[in-house]
């Protein structure tokens, strides 16, 4: 979504992946980045897999840096169009309670949204297998919950984060059947709940893990709206950036 927001503001765009580049070869990051800045680039708009490469480069070059996902580490733009989606159907995010569901210590969208949704006034829970969150949670001011019914049932919002099998080194838990069978949302469980509640998801949504497809295409979803609304969040975040171009 970020090419599409770029170009909808008719920006020109260069893709450019470290697979198929010279890092590949040994080349630095650094090096790299400013091999690219030499050709008068203005923005650079980075998902890298390592914690903290966009914030290490911000320190090192002159050119605004937009983080699209560092590793486990933060992924800010989800945060903001995850509350720019709770904003649309509520009014505001201050005063509502959100619950965030999954695999909290592997995830880069739970951390920006954390932050994003406490400093905006809102309460939040995370809720997961205790083998599936950081140790540093109690840290962070948020409400800890490992029964997802309870949790449900406490909050306004549920936002649904997929096992990142990709990134787990070790076994979290026995087999995604048995993670499923006791953190997986259905719709049943959304429509005996005494309240409407919305359901979000960062995608890619893994059905029969952590959503059933009931759930996931209810009316309770805003799953699409999410997508929508990330085009729109990313032109904004560009277009802002782009006014104080270095």
């Amino acid at each position: 979504s970020f090419e599409l927001a770029q170009k909808r503001l008719s920006a020109d765009v260069i893709n450019f992946s470290s697979s198929s580049s010279s890092v590949k070869k040994g080349e630095t990051l650094l090096d790299t980045v400013n091999n690219i800045l030499a050709m008068k680039v203005d923005m650079i708009v980075m998902r890298h897999a390592s914690p903290g490469a966009p914030h290490f480069l911000s320190k090192h070059i002159r050119a605004n840096i937009v983080n699209a996902g560092d590793g486990t580490h933060e992924h800010p733009t989800q945060a903001l169009l995850d509350s720019f989606s709770i904003r649309e159907k509520f009014g505001r995010v201050a005063g509502r309670k959100v619950a965030i569901i999954g695999d909290i210590l592997h995830s880069r969208v739970a951390l920006s949204n954390i932050f994003a949704l406490q400093k905006q006034g809102a309460e939040v829970m995370v809720c997961g297998p205790v083998t599936l969150l950081p140790r540093y949670i109690g840290e962070l001011g948020v409400r800890v919950e490992l029964d997802v019914r309870k949790a449900l049932q406490w909050c306004d919002v549920a936002n649904v984060l997929r096992i990142q099998l990709e990134r787990q080194q070790i076994k979290y838990f026995p087999s995604l059947r048995e993670y499923s069978l006791y953190y997986g949302i259905n719709k049943a469980m959304l429509d005996a709940l005494d309240k409407e509640i919305l359901l979000m998801h960062p995608g890619p949504i893994n059905r029969g893990v952590e959503l059933t497809s009931d759930a996931a295409d209810s009316h309770h979803s805003v799953i699409l709206n999410q997508v929508e609304n990330g085009v729109a969040v990313r032109m904004a975040v560009l277009y802002l950036l782009a006014q104080t171009a270095v």
